[in-house]
Parts: structure tokens; C-alpha cells; sequence
């Protein structure tokens, strides 16, 4: 019997080991459909690499979410908790893009995999709109244990060095058939589908015909073996309407009945009956009467289907509208490129894209598809003042379509040859009536684009434009918020004797990454002082108070370091700027290896000692700076000998969405005290990679590290990134 865990050549690299699991839990529940999305290590992206009992075409818009997306899936991972949608009604309220793509009545359940505070990825099932709204005890019961099998799979997988990772296209898994019919039920069955009076036929989830009777190859007009392993609505164009691909979709996703009426040219009317369940879908067709008075608010009940698209209509209406509404959120040009390489080829059964944006006088590839790395390389850069290329021309002009290379070689001859296409749509990228750049549609056998291809072809390119354009201003206001934070960063730390001294920074992962997150080192003779805070807020506002804290406590360094609070609160009480800063100052006596250290609010630090043991350090508390101006902070001394490391960090590195601080502040001193000794700059790089396999932060991050030498000399410290 065929494998049902090996179905496609683009099935994921390595992602074996979880089908198992996703099976037994999508039996389990009685879901109807399961998906596993791996979170890479070091990406923001969460990718699907598993998809058991729906077609993979389906799920594909959301092949790649980013963690910041307003999707089920990713709130989750980013929360740490079970999302559920009992209904249609309540996806539109809590998720309204998807919910415009898929409007169809579903249950969903999408539930983070995770093994402490590190997060590997995320599990969904789907039921039909039929089950209860609410999950029962058992349900969860059920969804955890799958998530804690697999995120120990996980683990093991990549402690191991072979980490599980999502291949180039998700993989499709079906539960193995209860029973396999041998020849002569077979057969048995056909005759007894050949002998009713209706026609009947049956679909695989990706709606591809595996059988057809007699009858209903008659009442479709088509021979039986031209149906099997095909897209009815691509053999028979008078099928290829939005209606019939949506009908469909919705006995896909909702796994209950469905049906549809259509006319035969010249004048029969057929009804379909969808009967679905995970294994495919069964059809009854019979003939229909002429609707009498269509509903024009019905589309089902028009007697003149739309003209036939290739692919499908509704096909390209799914992915279009899912552009649409994912543009609208994109936030840089990074975000709009990848959903426009993502939608459009499958949307209007292209093959090939360039999207190019204006540089100067130059025409750069941002994005492309399908093309080699000679053609991308040969058309990036081009001079807009050169003489005209199709991607140039049509700024100027209007969109041009190219149906065959004869038609492209008539006005640039040389071109199809070396890009070896043989249609191309060139659309004009134009927001606010300035061109901001151009894309191309390119398809490997002639195609001709019919007038309302064309119009809509043109619409996208507007608002594809118009996406590009916002993308491309923020990532300018991107760019000028992290050269002022880095400015008022420390270029490089002053060079100690006797002292080593690590710092990084690493900007949240939202938003326009800039906040009040800081760290100082301040030689005081035979003495050193360290500060490490944060400001309120991840805004141009945060920054710039970071700038007056960090002026304030160099101002006073050098004082008993709850005088040094004391004095830096009373200056933020009295600017009164509405936002609170945490902080923590350190007194180090290099000569009797001594640390007084006091906090204002801040995340205690770590000590790890020279023997390897590391302590989370118990201070006394202290209010937040710029509170109350009569607020008190208490210091504590400890000792500080040759070769132990004083870790100092911000909430940044530890905190994330339903995970208890404390622990996370535990973990991370266990972390510490296994990795052994090192430089503090390798150590500073191994802390940040530990916090980076959890939930891609959604605050700032700096860390400082302080370790006094068992013998001092000159080195230096390493300029601060």
C-alpha cells in the first residue's frame, strides 16, 4: 500500500519525525484537517512544513507568517497560549483578513509547541462549523500532549545538531484509509455507481477528479478519461466560475454539504451536490430546471456564468483578496515583496515575476521568481536614462502585454532569448502619480490576456504601488530612528585595566525599533561605574530621555550608588516627561573586588562566581526613577573576585509573553552557569542566542557584561555594537 506520509517531491526536509504525531492528534480530536509551522532558528517567520487532510494549495497564503501578523497561529506562538475560534462569527470579530479569505464555517484551534522558554513552532486543527464552540477538557488535554510530543522532538532534534526545519513547500500527510477495497469490491462499487440514475464522481481534497461514471461524464460532455487527475473547472470552461471553486473551498474547509447549480452551453442546467469528509469528496450530479427568476443578489442562480480565467477565477480572487488585505498591514518593503511574490504567481497561473523599484537613475530587482540568476543580474540597476527596456518603458506608458515572444522580439528583439519566457505582462508601479518602480508577469507558454485580465491586472499593480511606496517611507524613518538611538548609544566602552568588559544591543523586533534601552561603563580612577536601563516606550521620545538618564547618572557617578538613583529620580521627577525608567547602578572597587550595586525597578542581575556557579542576586527593591522624588535606594555590596562575570541585561532578554519572569530569569542563570568558561564577548553572543531561540522579543535588548582579570593588563574592550 502507498505511503500516505510521502505524498509530493516537495515534501519538507527532515520534518518526518513529526507526522506521527500530527496524525495521531488530527485522529484523536476528530479534526478534519491539523498543520505544524516551524519557527527557524534566528527568524521572525513562522513556515508551514506540515498539512494533514487539506490540500496545501489551501493553506497557502499563510505558508509564511510573520510573528507580528494579527493571525490565530501567531498569537499563539507570540503569547504562549491556546488560541480558539468557535465559529465563523468570532473569527470575523478577532481576525478579520482571514476570516475574508476563508468565510466559510470552521472551528479552529492553533496552540504554540513549546520546551520551556523556547518556542519550535505551533499546532492547528479544523473541525467543521458543526462542533462545539467551546473546547472540552479533553480536547486540550489532547492538543497539549501533541504539542509537548513534539516540542521534546524538537529539542532532542536540534541538541542533537539536526535540527527539524521546514522544506521549500509545506508537506502533505493523510491519515492511512480505514479499509482498502480489494479488486473486486472495486469494481463492484463502479457498477453500482453506473447503475443509478444520477451521474457520480469523486474529488481529492485538492478537488483533482478520481473517478467519474458513465453518467456523469455524459452529463458533463466529456469523455470519462479526460476527467480523472483533472480541475473540472480547468476541462470544462463552463465550470470555471467563482461559484463552483468556492463551493468547494467550503466543503473543504467546512466539511459539510455544499451544492450549486450550472449551465451546460447551450441550455442544460446540472445541479452538484458536495458531500465531503478528509479523504475527499463524493458528487451528485443531476439535471436541474432553468432557474425561473435568478436572484442577481445569488450568484449561484445566474444563468450566464462569467467568462472563463485561467486558473480559476475564485482561484485568483482567493489569493488577490488575501494580497489585498495582507498589503494593507505590510510594514517595510521586505513585507510587500515577499506577499507580492507569494499571491500573484499562483493568482494569475504565471510562472515567473521581477518587481523592480526606482533608485536614483536606476531600476533595482527586489523581488523575483522563476527567473535565473543571469536575467535578475542582467535587468538590476538598469539606467532609467538608458535606452528602454520593457520594465522602463511602461513607467512612461501605459501596462503592455506580450501574449508570444514574436510579440516581445518585434519591439525588443534579443529579449525573449535571453529570458527565455513566452508571455509577459509589464505593469507600471505608480503611487500618487509618481512611478515608483514596475513589474513583470512572465508565463513559460504563450498566454492571452483577455480585457478583464488585463483591467485587473492594473488594479493590482496600483495597489501594489501604493504598498511600496508606505513600505519605503517607513524603512527611511526605520533607518533615521536607529541612527539616532545609535547615537546616543556608547560608541565603545573605555578600556579598563585589570577589567573585561562585553556589550551588545538588539533592537525589538516590531515597531519601529528604537527605545530607551541603555548601558554605560564610567572609569573613576581605581574604581568603575556600570549602568544598565530602560526607558518606557519604543519611540523618538524613549530615545531621547534615554539621552538625559544616561547624561544625569555621568553627572553624578562617583556617589554611594543609591545617591546616584536618588539624584537621577529627582531630575526625572522634576522633567515630569510621563515615562518611567528602570535602572541599575554598579560601584565596582577594582582593587578590593568589591561591587555596591542599587536598583531602581530593574531585572536583578547575574552573578556567575570564578567556580562556575551562578546567582541571580537578591537586591533590596527600589521605585522606578521619575515616580516619587522622595523615593529611597538602598545598596547592596558584594564580592566581585577575579575571573567571576557580573551579567547585566534588560527585561528584553528575558521577558516573553506568558512565561513567568522569575523563571525566565532562573533559566537563564542555569544557561549562564553551563556554558563554561569563555570570553565575555562570546558569552555575550551565546546569552543573546539562548534568549533568541524563544519568541522573537518584542522589546529592546542590552546586555553588559563586567569580569575582572585573575592578571591585568592592557587590553581593551571591543567597541560596543
Amino acid at each position: 500500500m502507498r505511503d500516505p506520509t510521502a505524498l509530493g517531491p516537495d515534501a519538507g526536509s527532515g520534518t518526518q519525525p513529526l507526522v506521527p504525531a500530527l496524525l495521531r492528534v488530527v485522529q484523536e480530536t476528530g479534526a478534519t484537517a491539523g498543520m505544524v509551522y516551524l519557527l527557524p532558528p534566528g527568524e521572525k517567520v513562522l513556515r508551514l512544513a506540515l498539512v494533514a487532510d487539506t490540500p496545501p494549495e489551501l493553506v497557502a497564503p499563510w505558508s509564511r507568517v510573520p510573528l507580528t501578523a494579527p493571525i490565530p497561529v501567531a498569537d499563539a506562538v507570540r503569547e504562549r497560549h491556546l488560541v480558539w475560534l468557535g465559529g465563523q462569527e468570532e473569527m470575523a470579530r478577532r481576525y478579520p483578513r482571514p476570516a475574508l479569505v476563508l468565510p466559510y464555517p470552521f472551528v479552529l484551534a492553533a496552540a504554540p509547541v513549546t520546551t520551556g522558554a523556547t518556542a519550535w513552532g505551533a499546532l492547528v486543527l479544523l473541525w467543521p462549523g458543526s462542533h462545539p464552540s467551546r473546547p472540552s477538557p479533553h480536547e486540550r488535554d489532547l492538543i497539549n500532549d501533541a504539542c509537548h510530543r513534539m516540542g521534546l522532538l524538537l529539542r532532542q532534534a536540534a541538541d542533537s545538531g539536526h535540527p527539524v526545519l521546514p522544506g521549500p513547500h509545506p508537506r502533505a500527510v493523510a491519515r492511512p484509509r480505514t479499509r482498502t477495497p480489494g479488486p473486486d469490491e472495486a469494481l463492484a462499487a463502479a457498477d453500482f455507481a453506473e447503475r443509478l440514475p444520477e451521474g457520480c464522481c469523486a474529488m481529492a481534497p485538492d478537488g483533482r477528479i478520481t473517478f467519474a461514471d458513465t453518467t456523469a461524464a455524459g452529463f458533463l460532455g466529456i469523455e470519462p478519461a479526460e476527467l480523472l487527475g483533472a480541475l473540472p473547472w480547468q476541462v470544462l470552461p463552463w465550470l470555471n466560475s467563482p461559484i463552483v471553486e468556492d463551493r468547494y473551498r467550503a466543503a473543504v474547509v467546512g466539511q459539510q454539504p455544499t451544492s450549486f447549480i450550472a449551465r451546460r452551453p447551450p441550455d442544460r442546467w446540472f445541479s452538484f451536490q458536495l458531500y465531503p469528509d478528509p479523504s475527499g469528496i463524493s458528487v451528485r450530479i443531476t439535471p436541474a430546471r432553468v432557474p425561473e427568476a435568478p436572484d442577481a443578489t445569488d450568484p449561484a442562480d445566474q444563468p450566464h456564468p462569467p467568462p472563463p480565467a485561467t486558473p480559476g477565477r475564485a482561484s485568483a480572487l482567493y489569493h488577490l483578496t488575501h494580497l489585498a488585505a495582507t498589503l494593507t498591514e505590510a510594514v517595510g518593503t521586505r513585507d510587500v515583496v515577499e506577499q507580492v511574490t507569494d499571491q500573484l504567481l499562483p493568482a494569475f497561473g504565471a510562472q515567473a515575476l521581477l518587481l523592480f523599484v526606482t533608485e536614483d537613475d536606476r531600476l533595482r530587482v527586489v523581488g523575483h521568481r522563476g527567473y535565473e540568476a543571469e536575467v535578475v543580474n542582467r535587468f538590476d540597476g538598469i539606467r532609467l536614462s538608458t535606452s528602454p527596456s520593457p520594465a522602463i518603458r511602461t513607467m512612461i506608458t501605459d501596462p503592455s502585454f506580450y501574449a508570444s515572444p514574436e510579440e516581445l522580439e518585434r519591439i525588443y528583439p534579443g529579449i525573449p532569448a535571453l529570458v527565455r519566457k513566452a508571455a509577459w505582462a509589464v505593469l507600471p508601479l505608480t503611487a500618487s502619480g509618481r512611478p515608483v518602480g514596475s513589474l513583470i508577469l512572465a508565463y513559460d507558454q504563450p498566454h492571452p490576456f483577455p480585457p478583464e485580465e488585463r483591467a485587473l491586472l492594473t488594479s493590482i499593480a496600483g495597489l501594489i504601488a501604493q504598498a511600496l511606496d508606505r513600505a519605503r517611507l517607513y524603512d527611511t524613518k526605520h533607518q533615521l530612528a536607529r541612527r539616532l538611538q545609535a547615537g546616543l548609544l556608547p560608541r565603545t566602552l573605555p578600556r579598563v585595566p585589570g577589567l573585561d568588559v562585553a556589550s551588545r544591543y538588539l533592537p525589538a523586533s516590531h515597531g519601529m525599533e528604537i527605545g530607551g534601552d541603555f548601558y554605560d561603563l564610567i572609569r573613576l580612577g581605581p574604581a568603575v561605574a556600570a549602568a544598565i536601563g530602560d526607558v518606557q516606550g519604543h519611540n523618538v521620545t524613549a530615545a531621547a530621555l534615554m539621552g538625559q538618564v544616561r547624561t544625569a547618572v555621568h553627572a553624578t557617578a562617583g556617589a554611594p550608588p543609591g545617591e546616584v538613583l536618588a539624584r537621577t529620580n529627582r531630575l526625572l521627577t522634576d522633567l515630569d516627561p510621563g515615562l518611567f525608567t528602570s535602572c541599575l547602578y554598579v560601584h565596582i572597587d577594582l582593587v578590593h573586588h568589591r561591587a555596591h550595586l542599587a536598583t531602581a525597578g530593574h531585572p536583578p542581575p547575574i552573578l556567575r562566581h570564578p567556580d562556575g556557579r551562578a546567582e541571580v542576586l537578591d537586591l533590596p527593591p527600589g521605585l522606578l526613577l521619575g515616580i516619587d522624588p522622595e523615593a529611597d535606594y538602598p545598596a547592596t555590596e558584594v564580592p566581585l573576585p577575579p575571573g567571576a562575570v557580573l551579567v547585566l541585561y534588560t527585561d528584553g532578554l528575558v521577558e516573553s509573553s506568558g512565561v513567568d519572569l522569575g523563571d525566565a530569569i532562573a533559566d537563564l542563570a542555569g544557561h549562564l552557569e553551563r556554558s563554561g568558561h569563555r570570553t565575555v564577548h562570546a558569552l555575550a553572543d551565546d546569552l543573546l542566542h539562548h534568549a533568541g531561540r524563544s519568541v522573537p522579543r518584542v522589546d529592546d535588548t542590552a546586555v553588559l557584561l563586567i569580569s575582572p582579570r585573575r592578571a591585568p593588563d592592557d587590553r581593551g574592550a571591543r567597541p560596543a555594537p
